[in-house]
C-alpha cells in the first residue's frame, strides 16, 4: 500500500487437502482437479484485482475451495450432502472476512459451465451443473448470510 501501511497477506491453504476424485451415481471418477484450475483460471480473468488483494495464496484457496464446491455438488447428485448448505457455510466464512459475495455466484457459475464443457453431455453432468447453478442463485437472492 502506498500510505505506508502493511497489508496482511492471505495464508496458503492448510488442514485437510481437499478432495482430488469425485464418484458420480454411475461409479465414473472425476478428476476435480484439472476442473477446478480451468474454473480459478476464468475467474482470474474475470477478476483480475484478486491477485493483489490475495497474492498468489488466492489462486491456491481458488482451487482449494473450487475442489469441495465440485465434490459437494456430486455428493449433492448422490443424495449424501446439501449443495446448499455447504454453500451457505463458506458464504459465511467468505463473508466474514470480506468477500464479495456476488463473487462465490459467478464462481459457482463457472463451475457449471467447466462441467459441463469438460464432462460432456449426459444425464450426471446436467445434474451436477444445475445443482452449482442453483446455489449460485441462492447465494444471490440471499445477498448475506451473516444477517
Amino acid at each position: 500500500m502506498n500510505d505506508g501501511r502493511r497489508r496482511a497477506r492471505t495464508a496458503p491453504p492448510s488442514g485437510m487437502a481437499p478432495p482430488v476424485t469425485a464418484v458420480l451415481p454411475s461409479g465414473s471418477e472425476v478428476d476435480l482437479l484439472p476442473i477446478a484450475r480451468d474454473v480459478c483460471a476464468r475467474y482470474a480473468a474475470e477478476y483480475p484485482d484478486e491477485r493483489e488483494r490475495y497474492g498468489d495464496a488466492g489462486r491456491a484457496w481458488c482451487v482449494h475451495d473450487n475442489q469441495h464446491l465440485l465434490n459437494w455438488a456430486v455428493l449433492d447428485i448422490r443424495g449424501e450432502v446439501s449443495l446448499d448448505e455447504q454453500v451457505a457455510w463458506l458464504g459465511g466464512v467468505l463473508e466474514a472476512r470480506q468477500f464479495p459475495l456476488d463473487r462465490l455466484a459467478r464462481n459457482l457459475d463457472l463451475d457449471a459451465a467447466v462441467v459441463r464443457e469438460r464432462l460432456g453431455a449426459g444425464d450426471e453432468t446436467a445434474a451436477v451443473a444445475a445443482a452449482l447453478e442453483r446455489a449460485a442463485a441462492m447465494v444471490r437472492e440471499r445477498g448475506g448470510f451473516l444477517e
